[in-house]
């Protein structure tokens, strides 16, 4: 089953940020911690791959 969430744009006085929300079910499914890092991965136009950083 997909989530669908929105990219959110936060306009700084000299950058903009950009902030993917995650919905509960997908942190509880995935175990995530605050403060976990984890790495993106653009395969394509259509998919970004997060993955959990190993060794860390």
């Amino acid at each position: 089953m997909g989530y669908k969430t929105k990219i959110q744009q936060i306009n700084r006085e000299k950058s903009r940020q950009y902030y993917v929300n995650l919905p509960s079910a997908i942190v509880q499914a995935m175990d995530f911690k605050k403060g976990a890092c984890f790495e993106w991965s653009v395969e394509d136009k259509d998919t970004l791959t997060l993955r959990r950083c190993r060794g860390e």
